[in-house]
């Protein structure tokens, strides 16, 4: 099973991936938890250069998320899915449609198609939207802001306008969830959902 979570800085996303992996362990399954970009030894060094790098052209910026899922598929998601584990990611190819697509106005499709090209077509499972609104999302981001994160509230809205798209095209794949609500409800929700792809 891959499961992904998506979501606006902020969001929860990473709270939710992490009870989820919890669950799953407890059920006694085997689970990659990773992070994009992360993970793999070019994940890391990707990550630090766009988070917390200067400024670079938009396509720069995308093709370096690329470059990292690529990586991160080749060496650790496709191997665990090999070997009938569980991979559940913080973030996957929809961060990069709505962030760069989206908001840095290079084109959704054309993001995507960069993303499914570098992982060999790869789409999740079930990929879970964790939805909230720009206010509540930045009352929780963090205090010190990466590059990202500073950007302003017309390209949040871009982004979130990004992610809004990707769940009316997809209801099949996924599946928007109220984020505003406390975490152990959402995570009851995530474990329904999942139960019906386990």
């Amino acid at each position: 099973m891959f499961v992904t979570f998506e979501g606006v800085d902020g969001s929860g996303k990473s709270t939710q991936a992490q009870l989820l992996v919890e669950w799953l362990l407890a059920q006694g399954r085997t689970v990659l938890h990773a992070r994009e970009p992360g993970q793999t030894v070019l994940g890391e060094s990707v990550r630090d250069l766009v988070l917390h790098g200067d400024e670079m052209a938009p396509w720069a910026e995308a093709a370096l998320f690329a470059a990292a899922r690529a990586e991160l598929v080749a060496r650790e998601v496709r191997p665990a899915l090999d070997r009938g584990e569980d991979v559940v990611l913080d973030r996957y190819l929809d961060s990069s449609v709505a962030y760069q697509g989206a908001g840095r106005e290079l084109g959704e499709e054309a993001v995507r198609s960069l993303s499914l090209t570098v992982t060999g077509g790869l789409l999740p499972d079930r990929t879970f939207l964790i939805d909230v609104d720009a206010e509540t999302a930045r009352a929780r981001a963090a205090a010190r802001p990466d590059r990202i994160e500073r950007e302003d509230s017309a390209f949040a809205g871009r982004v979130a306008d990004g992610y809004r798209r990707i769940a009316e095209a997809e209801p099949g794949r996924v599946v928007a969830v109220d984020g505003t609500r406390v975490p152990d409800e959402i995570a009851a929700e995530i474990r329904e959902r999942v139960r019906d792809i386990l």
